[in-house]
């Protein structure tokens, strides 16, 4: 795959795996694609980009092994379309996702596949994931929390993980707002 197609290239794939299936998780990519691709001065906005469309394809009923969906899902680009690594990294480490690994007992497979992303592009992702609703909509960080919390209910090792994560995750959002700041 071509950098400059990388993008086109993982809209077509995300489209081909959630559209049908999962319309709403579809958006809510559509949304997170539309916020990395603002990201422009961000270097390797091209790659961030990528990663946003596929961030979520692991849900995907098809790419389903685990029970933790970015896994899943840089497990299929890694093995089936031979992605690119840096992008296989952050669709494993989305938002935070070892944290999920940890609660589902994952995390020594998840770290042993693949290594943490550079964490400017990381953060990037975790940024534009957790500023997006579930519609595709921008909201701020703190309805992006609650409405997970309110759709896994507090006891589901979603919400765990999410009230564990949560210091990160506004980190990860502070440092794009500062990179990205006048």
């Amino acid at each position: 795959m071509e950098t400059e197609t990388a993008a086109i290239w993982a809209q077509d794939l995300a489209r081909t795996l959630l559209k049908d299936q999962l319309p709403r998780r579809w958006s809510h990519v559509q949304g997170v694609a539309a916020r990395a691709r603002a990201l422009t001065t961000l270097p390797d906005s091209e790659l961030l980009e990528a990663a946003a469309w596929l961030h979520d394809i692991g849900y995907s009923p098809q790419l389903a092994m685990t029970g933790l969906h970015s896994l899943d899902g840089a497990r299929y680009l890694r093995h089936i379309q031979k992605a690119d690594p840096v992008l296989c990294r952050l669709v494993a480490h989305h938002s935070c996702a070892v944290i999920e690994a940890e609660e589902r007992g994952l995390a020594s497979t998840l770290l042993r596949e693949f290594a943490p992303p550079p964490s400017h592009l990381a953060d990037a992702l975790t940024s534009c994931d957790m500023t997006t609703s579930p519609d595709g909509e921008h909201v701020d960080v703190t309805s992006r929390l609650a409405e997970i919390h309110a759709r896994y209910g507090s006891d589901h090792l979603v919400s765990r993980s999410i009230r564990r994560a949560t210091p990160l995750i506004l980190e990860a959002i502070s440092n794009v707002a500062n990179t990205n700041s006048p």
